[in-house]
């Protein structure tokens, strides 16, 4: 092996490194000085976003454990933007007095996260899959336990660590079944040996049971509200986001990598999960008043969406999934980054508490605004646009009905997507949250998500223009 394949792992490598620096840098602060941990982390995060975007090789190492091509590269960096805005939107809570003494836990653990996410993506067997599985996992439960403290944030940590060995085990079930009856874990001698006996199919329904917790498909939701409303808000942000966001992108690669013997199996199996999903989530959401657990409820819909993408099958669907976690990745975190600045600064997560906010914070009540709409694939914004194509590459492959029924579910979305629009704009209230002015570093996440959001529905106008008339002059 030369030290140009081992540049194959750059973005697992640069990770690693940004760790061990943030560990000795730490060793070397005490007391005040300690809060300049958070300026240098989020400086030398930003040199591994920024070299992850340069050209680099495409090949496989360790026997074809570990591939690298330009779509995983895509996905890496997606997974970089929004840990970039997540960390930016955390600078003002970690400051706090009481995270003083672990600001460096909170940038090594997520960053542990993102090495098992990236493993996951780059995995060429089963083997390596399920070791950044788990990398990604423990990690995240020590972060939604990370205000230990709060009795809320300590039960968010146990409940994701309980649910997260169920959901493993499961899965590990599954791949060994998997193994027993192909003879291999690498994905391409699987998907040649693959043949749909029974045992097959049962081995296929553990694991994507066990990776349907992680993406938060019903009935496999249930930890979820829980866990988002115990969690910090930043936290929150990052599950629903970043650690979704390669769930849903692993998933799409090992159906389309592994499974494509049983393509009509599985597309069966997500078009019930995907209804369930869409509908479920949309009810619940419907009832809530905390605003993480109204975010928490929105995710699981929304991961119910993603799954259009999916039961697509060919590059189409592919590309329409990455497409939606990139405007999801921006929608989310605008409205997380809002809910996190009021939190951060006044404690307040209910819905009610948002009555009248205009009257005091106008722009981050116009952010959260234009991230509800997007949520809810209001044009133009980037979400309309990300909800489109995902119709369209199901409409593609005749998935007519299941279309319609999205359609529906996002109708029945606009309603409680409108519900803070209307607090904060309509409903009155005598003691609105007060004026407050955010940090620079939350101040520029929530312009980058905002940006985001916005430039992404604009050049896909721009797009479907050009198409429709290219294809009028053939």
């Amino acid at each position: 092996m030369t030290f140009q394949d081992i540049l194959l792992m750059r973005h697992e490598l640069l990770l690693s490194v940004l760790m061990l620096l943030i560990l000795i840098i730490d060793l070397m602060l005490t007391g005040e000085s300690r809060k300049s941990m958070i300026p240098v982390s989020l400086a030398l995060f930003l040199g591994v976003v920024i070299i992850g975007f340069l050209p680099a090789s495409e090949g496989s190492i360790f026997g074809g454990m570990y591939k690298t091509n330009g779509t995983t590269l895509l996905m890496k960096n997606i997974l970089n933007i929004a840990t970039l805005i997540v960390f930016l939107q955390s600078a003002a809570w970690l400051k706090k007095e009481e995270n003083n003494q672990k600001l460096a836990e909170f940038f090594i653990l997520i960053l542990s996260t993102l090495i098992g996410m990236n493993l996951m993506i780059s995995s060429g067997d089963f083997l390596m899959f399920y070791i950044g599985l788990e990398t990604a996992t423990i990690p995240l439960a020590a972060l939604a336990a990370y205000t230990h403290h709060q009795t809320r944030s300590a039960e968010a940590g146990i409940k994701l660590i309980l649910s997260s060995a169920l959901s493993s085990g499961i899965l590990l079930y599954g791949i060994s079944m998997i193994y027993g009856t192909t003879g291999s874990v690498y994905f391409s001698e699987v998907a040649a040996k693959w043949s749909n006996e029974p045992l097959n199919i049962m081995a296929f329904i553990f694991f994507f049971s066990g990776m349907a917790f992680k993406i938060s498909l019903v009935p496999f939701h249930l930890w979820t509200a829980d866990v988002y409303e115990g969690a910090p808000v930043n936290v929150t942000s990052y599950l629903s986001v970043v650690s979704k966001g390669s769930a849903a992108f692993v998933l799409m690669t090992v159906l389309y990598t592994v499974f494509p013997a049983m393509v009509e199996h599985w597309q069966t199996v997500l078009y019930v999960i995907a209804v369930l999903t869409m509908t479920i989530g949309n009810l619940f959401a419907l009832r809530q008043k905390n605003m993480k657990r109204f975010l928490a409820f929105s995710s699981i819909a929304q991961a119910g969406f993603i799954l259009l993408g999916i039961i697509g099958a060919s590059s189409l669907g592919m590309t329409t999934t990455i497409f939606f976690v990139l405007t999801y990745v921006f929608t989310n975190l605008a409205a997380f980054g809002v809910v996190s600045a009021i939190s951060n600064e006044t404690g307040k997560e209910n819905m009610d508490d948002y009555n009248g906010l205009y009257h005091t914070n106008p722009k981050l009540s116009l952010l959260l605004m234009l991230a509800l709409f997007s949520l809810a694939g209001i044009p133009p914004v980037a979400g309309f646009f990300g909800k489109f194509f995902l119709f369209a590459s199901a409409a593609s492959q005749s998935f007519y009905w299941l279309v319609f029924i999205a359609v529906v579910n996002a109708t029945i979305s606009l309603y409680y997507y409108l519900l803070p629009v209307k607090a904060i704009f309509i409903n009155k209230n005598e003691n609105p949250i007060p004026a407050f002015k955010s940090d620079v570093y939350t101040r520029t996440g929530l312009i980058i998500a905002a940006l985001g959001t916005l430039l992404i529905g604009l050049l896909s106008i721009s797009y479907e223009y050009v198409a429709s008339l290219s294809y009028g002059l053939q």
